[in-house]
């Protein structure tokens, strides 16, 4: 980009700016005026992109016979501008129409190394191949990650500070071969003893660093295939031994093909064990996964043969009931829900017990897919959850559910950053069960000084690193020494020279970052699959 060009994208900028800050009412000549001198400057001096756009929004402006704008409603109409003159925090417009998806079946990653040039060169290229990659330098976070992501292939360094790969390995050694994740070790050491010791501890691939980028891809798009297949062909789940979500689909449908026939009514429940979290943290993944497994043997004993268990995902569960209806089930339900809480799990000389909320729908017409009757138990078990938990409610009793908040803040002191953010994220489809509450901060004083955080809502933060009065590293490491630190998901903005502040963002809990620019679509794709882990 030419001098001229940064000349002119700069002075639109500063129009914008002023017009968000002075929060007043635009005459529609100005507007017009403005979309004019682009319109014919850009294109002289190559920006041809924006020299049409603008020509098509002054055409517009011609036909909407205002007197007046409103300050909101002009950045909404004038976004394409907006997001090209902002291209070094937001990639080139000619990207931001290109799709950006984290479904189902992308391919998640995690991949550990302390060396930042190393991790975001490396979580760049894979995000390229469009997989989604946690990235992280800490030994307690890829454990954490590991649980909680359940990737489809595992990166690790052998030699860092703090730990080897080999520490991360042994730790996780017997759930990697549980979920059957293929694990890639990687190591400028290409000593014979090194490879050896990585393949003795489960590693499947072993790479040599300098890395050879187009074949490494490859080694990894091989394991993950692999992976993603062999996934596809179970019908276990590998760590309780209940049926999977694969499987679910099959069953349910079975079900409704004899309900076609026969015309019993069949029952879907949704159970979900309580404050799990809280038995992850204070006692370990392992005994969480005990707890896991004690679940489904206890309910394997106790349902009829003809009954069949689900891990759903995490601590949730389903159970379907055939030739039940809703009163038979809610019985069954409670009265399984009575003999588990009495069980006693011990850890070390602590201990405990553990109980279960469930939501639980009748299922009589041939016409309710999966996804309905999903919905409606899963309102029902949201309900109980809200009732106190350690619960059964069915679907009749949760007509009027009442949406669970989530609140999501845009902490950035520049003016049309912070209202593109808005725009974008006020458009996520978060489903019936949630409302968004969306509220922006130019820094992160005004952010804890607000009213607006006080409440035992999740929060999404998307965080600029770089602000005046308090940097977005403050706000991270303030927001982490919070009491309820995990009830912030924090995704970090960062420029592409700033490692320091990427290694330090990573070592405060930031649960994702972004380097600048950044595409908005890809920005929505992560949050979207961040949500997928606030219950």
């Amino acid at each position: 980009m030419d001098k001229y060009q940064i000349a002119l994208l700069a002075n639109v900028r500063k129009q914008l700016q002023e017009w968000t800050d002075q929060n007043e009412e635009i005459l529609h000549e100005e507007v017009y005026r403005f979309l004019h001198s682009i319109s014919g400057t850009s294109a002289t001096i190559g920006l041809h992109y924006l020299g049409d756009r603008s020509r098509e929004l002054m055409e517009a402006v011609e036909k909407k016979q205002k007197k007046t704008w409103d300050y909101a409603e002009l950045n909404t109409f004038l976004l394409d501008i907006i997001k090209i003159c902002y291209q070094d925090e937001i990639q080139s417009a000619e990207d931001i129409n290109k799709p950006i998806e984290i479904s189902e079946q992308t391919a998640n990653i995690l991949l550990v190394d302390d060396d930042l040039s190393m991790l975001m060169y490396l979580k760049e290229q894979f995000e390229k191949q469009g997989w989604y990659v946690l990235a992280t330098a800490s030994k307690e976070k890829a454990i954490t990650a590991f649980y909680e992501l359940k990737p489809d292939c595992f990166v690790v360094d052998v030699h860092m500070k703090d730990c080897t790969g080999f520490d991360i390995l042994s730790f996780l050694r017997d759930k990697t071969k549980q979920l059957f994740v293929p694990i890639v070790m990687m190591s400028v050491d290409n000593q014979r003893e090194t490879r050896l010791k990585a393949f003795k501890l489960g590693a499947d691939d072993f790479l040599v660093k300098p890395l050879d980028m187009e074949e490494s891809l490859l080694r990894i798009g091989h394991h993950i295939e692999r992976k993603q297949m062999f996934n596809s062909y179970l019908m276990f789940d590998e760590l309780t031994g209940a049926y999977n979500r694969t499987y679910l689909k099959e069953i349910y449908s079975q079900q409704l093909s004899s309900y076609d026939r026969l015309k019993d009514p069949f029952c879907l429940a949704i159970l979900d064990l309580d404050f799990f979290k809280k038995i992850n943290d204070q006692y370990g993944h392992l005994m969480g996964d005990r707890v896991l497994q004690a679940f489904v043997e206890y309910m394997k004993h106790e349902i009829r043969p003809t009954d069949h268990i689900f891990r759903y995902g995490g601590e949730e569960f389903i159970l379907l009931l055939p030739k039940t209806n809703i009163k038979e089930a809610e019985t069954v339900l409670n009265r399984l829900l009575d003999f588990f809480v009495k069980k006693v799990f011990t850890h070390q000389s602590d201990s405990f017990y553990c109980s279960f909320s469930g939501g639980v729908v009748e299922v009589h017409n041939t016409e309710w897919p999966l996804e309905k009757a999903l919905h409606q138990a899963d309102e029902a078990l949201y309900i109980a959850k809200e009732s106190g938990r350690q619960r059964i409610v069915a679907s009749s009793q949760s007509k009027l559910v009442k949406k669970r908040t989530l609140r999501m803040a845009i902490i950035d002191d520049d003016s049309i950053i912070r209202t593109m953010l808005k725009e974008l994220l006020s458009k996520i489809d978060v489903g019936d069960r949630y409302e968004v509450k969306i509220e922006v901060f130019k820094d992160g004083i005004e952010f804890f000084e607000s009213q607006w955080i006080h409440s035992s809502d999740h929060y999404f933060v998307i965080l600029d690193g770089m602000m005046p009065k308090m940097d977005g590293l403050e706000v991270l490491q303030k927001l982490r020494q919070q009491k309820r630190h995990d009830q912030y998901t924090v995704i970090m903005l960062t420029s592409r020279n700033s490692e320091q502040d990427i290694q330090r963002a990573l070592e405060l809990g930031a649960d994702d970052y972004m380097t600048k620019p950044f595409k908005l679509m890809e920005l929505e794709a992560r949050v979207r699959h961040l949500m997928k882990k606030v219950k």
